[in-house]
């Protein structure tokens, strides 16, 4: 059974309550239930923890294996003694943590990391002491090492961009953007990854490389050693013209095979690849745009949140240096926190609070082995409300999008992690996840090999899967060899082509104004609702007409302070342009709608025409929960290199969406609105203009009540009154799920995708 409209949905939502006077929209907090001193120090632990700092206290039994060590590659019994590598999400003024340091090398513990982009530190401590480590005050979450793996021309005319270069006279390629593919590496040798005259190709475009795998073996090589300290503080050459961290090592693209394992390459060509060369044309979206090669994923293809986060912080540290404007995460870790204390979903967080465009890959667990349909299986960091969150369509192998359908592999919403907030305050997430969806199925991209690029160095993916290189038509010769790939992971690369192409026309764009545009101007697919598709599939015409209408200087103006709530958004002389695209020669409307606070849509003009506070990269809004980002940046950088990136709660009055704009999840169309109606109905809606428009804007102020908008709360109620519980199965095919149990997928769709 596939969810559609219900309308007997009345227990998924609160009432909506809402009071339009010459006031502001004011809210009351609900009632939550309140856990316990202990409870706290508990819900701190992970749950894919806690069992081991159970069974270390006596407690429980650990799952072990037969020589004692645990199922988990972030566990191992070491001399009779449990130990453990995590990661520490602390509160803390001082950026070195060297009281929190202190304190786990006298618990018997070793310290590995200490980041930039949050302040958590990278450990390995004994599991008896997770409960003393989580009740420490400057704590906030103690979460698993946990291991982390890649969820997984035609595109060009199927996205609709051919039809945008045509209307910016053939200049639009992703010129003068860099875009950061933190993956398996990148094959810099390739010729769809150079520059190219007359089809020779001259130079590389990936500019720079960096082996966080490799520098991350220096720590592994202490296996369990206790009683080390190996964090390192950045620090920063005196003339600011570079950062230095003790994580760098960056390098000039030289010999040898950079992409052992295949999926990073192919990743970067389907965002910036340029394939015109030969036939079939293997070309990405961004054809001329900088490639930044930072790898964290191994030879098999995984890697883990230690090594993930530290090639983070260095694209973090190095964006203003270099101009690197998007980074692409095709990669996934399985998850059951709260984006708020999920330490990968944090670093993200961090980037883009900074000004990085994060664009990432929603899983592929969207079913069973056995086919049954899988909901709130999105990955981390895919789960965080900054980020763009994307899935994968079928293009059927056209580049006509009326026959586009949603791939069964991609990953569903809504988001199920869980916490506890400061003050007892039980949470879960809920966010309207994926985004939106891209062509993710049998895409043709380049093939890794070594220089010399012959057969016998071709890539590990193509060598176990030969028919993943039997392209028709193509010569496979060496540097120029191709291959198709499936799943979201090649669909997040799409989306971050395209998001280069809207900052070479437009590079004033914050962060979640870009994700605000692209889901403005997708294209609903037929019959996916909200949690499958997002508010629609990608499209890159409408996309770039959008951002080319709006002024140029939003991102330096809201740094500076000149950028006010209700300003006018537009260039001079500028008007929005009518929400439509024809791509292909088939024309259709646009979404015309956007997420908001996590579960809210909004549609309506004035989200383009007027600033919105929710267009600040340091501001997160879910609910009645508001985050602030803090960034401090190096002294003599000139407010270049990132120092450290704080995050704190906000309170109080805060203006956070202006009058004008539509709120669809109003009483007006309450009892036609939920997660599962058809995306394409809720479009028509905003098409319609229906939905109730505020005088006075929203402000969130102390005691705010805000509605759980279109998604359930702790449970899920369907018409024939069944209610599923966290996890429960349903023999109809419908699986909720409580947490990302394989956000790669439960079959691997790279290797055939579908028919």
């Amino acid at each position: 059974m596939t969810p559609r409209s219900f309308p007997s949905l009345r227990a998924i939502r609160k009432a909506l309550m809402l009071v339009a006077s010459a006031a502001s929209l004011l809210l009351t907090a609900p009632a939550r239930a309140q856990a316990s001193p202990d409870q706290l120090v508990k819900v701190k632990i992970a749950p894919d923890l806690i069992g081991l700092a159970n069974a270390a206290s006596g407690n429980t039994t650990a799952s072990t294996t037969a020589n004692g060590t645990a199922f988990v590659p972030w566990a191992a019994t070491v001399e009779g003694e449990l130990l453990v590598r995590a990661m520490v999400v602390a509160s803390s003024d001082d950026a070195s943590l060297s009281s929190l340091r202190k304190y786990v090398l006298s618990a018997g513990g070793s310290v590995y990391y200490n980041y930039t982009s949050i302040r958590a530190l990278a450990v390995m401590l004994p599991a008896a002491k997770l409960t003393e480590l989580a009740s420490r005050a400057d704590v906030i979450s103690v979460s698993p090492n946990r291991a982390v793996a890649r969820t997984a021309s035609l595109l060009q005319t199927s996205t609709g961009a051919v039809d945008a270069d045509v209307a910016f006279r053939g200049m639009l390629n992703g010129s003068g953007v860099g875009i950061a593919v933190v993956d398996s590496g990148i094959a810099w040798n390739h010729q769809s990854l150079g520059t190219s005259v007359n089809g020779v190709k001259v130079s590389s475009r990936v500019r720079q490389a960096v082996d966080f795998v490799e520098f991350g073996k220096s720590w592994k090589q202490l296996g369990w050693t206790k009683g080390t300290d190996n964090s390192v503080e950045a620090t920063i050459a005196l003339d600011g013209s570079k950062a230095l961290t003790g994580f760098s090592r960056v390098q000039k693209p030289g010999s040898g095979i950079s992409d052992a394992y295949g999926h990073g390459t192919h990743v970067a060509s389907i965002a910036a690849g340029s394939g015109s060369y030969q036939s079939p044309d293997s070309s990405g979206l961004a054809t001329n745009a900088s490639l930044y090669d930072v790898r964290v994923l191994d030879d098999k293809g995984v890697g883990n949140l230690a090594d993930v986060i530290a090639g983070i912080d260095w694209v973090i540290q190095h964006a203003r240096l270099l101009n690197i404007r998007v980074m692409n995460l095709s990669l996934a870790a399985s998850s059951t926190e709260s984006f708020v204390t999920d330490p990968l979903a944090r670093a993200a967080r961090a980037a883009s609070a900074a000004g990085v465009i994060v664009v990432v890959a929603a899983g592929n667990a969207g079913k069973t082995a056995d086919g049954r349909e899988v909901y709130g299986a999105v990955g981390s960091p895919g789960h965080d409300p900054s980020v763009i969150t994307v899935g994968a369509a079928n293009p059927r192998g056209t580049s006509f999008r009326s026959d586009d359908t949603l791939a069964g592999f991609s990953s569903r919403g809504p988001t199920r992690g869980r916490t506890v907030l400061a003050g007892g305050e039980r949470w879960t997430d809920n966010l309207l996840k994926p985004d939106l969806v891209a062509p993710g199925n049998r895409l043709i991209g380049a093939l890794a090999a070594d220089t010399s690029g012959n057969r016998n160095s071709w890539n590990l993916l193509a060598t176990t899967y030969p028919q993943l290189a039997a392209i028709p038509g193509a010569a496979q010769a060496p540097n120029q060899t191709l291959m198709e790939m499936s799943g979201t992971s090649v669909a997040a690369p799409a989306v971050s082509g395209a998001v280069a192409l809207m900052l070479q026309v437009n590079p004033g764009l914050t962060p979640p104004l870009v994700k605000a545009i692209l889901q403005y101007t997708a294209q609903p697919l037929n019959g996916p609702n909200l949690l499958q598709q997002g508010t629609g599939a990608l499209n890159v015409e409408g996309a770039v007409r959008l951002a080319a209408a709006l002024r140029t200087d939003i991102a330096p103006a809201l740094a500076a302070g000149n950028l006010r709530a209700g300003d006018s958004l537009l260039a001079s002389g500028r008007y929005l342009p009518t929400p439509q695209s024809t791509i292909n020669g088939q024309t259709f409307h646009w979404a015309r709608m956007v997420t908001a606070g996590g579960n809210h849509l909004l549609s309506g003009d004035a989200l383009f025409t007027k600033f919105q506070p929710i267009y600040d990269p340091r501001l997160n809004w879910t609910r009645n929960l508001v985050l602030r980002s803090t960034v401090t940046y190096w002294p003599l950088t000139f407010n270049t290199v990132p120092r450290s990136i704080t995050e704190a709660r906000l309170s109080g009055r805060l203006s956070l969406v202006t009058s004008g704009v539509l709120w669809m999840t109003g009483p007006s169309s309450l009892s036609a609105l939920s997660p599962w109606s058809s995306t394409g109905l809720l479009s028509g809606r905003a098409l319609a203009g229906s939905g109730l428009v505020l005088s006075e804007g929203l402000v969130l102020s102390e005691g705010l009540v805000l509605s759980e908008g279109l998604v359930l709360s702790e449970g899920l109620v369907l018409s024939e009154g069944l209610v599923l519980s966290e996890g429960l199965v349903l023999s109809e095919g419908l699986v909720l799920s409580e947490s990302v149990r394989d956000p790669a997928g439960i079959a691997d769709p790279s290797v055939g995708g579908e028919r």
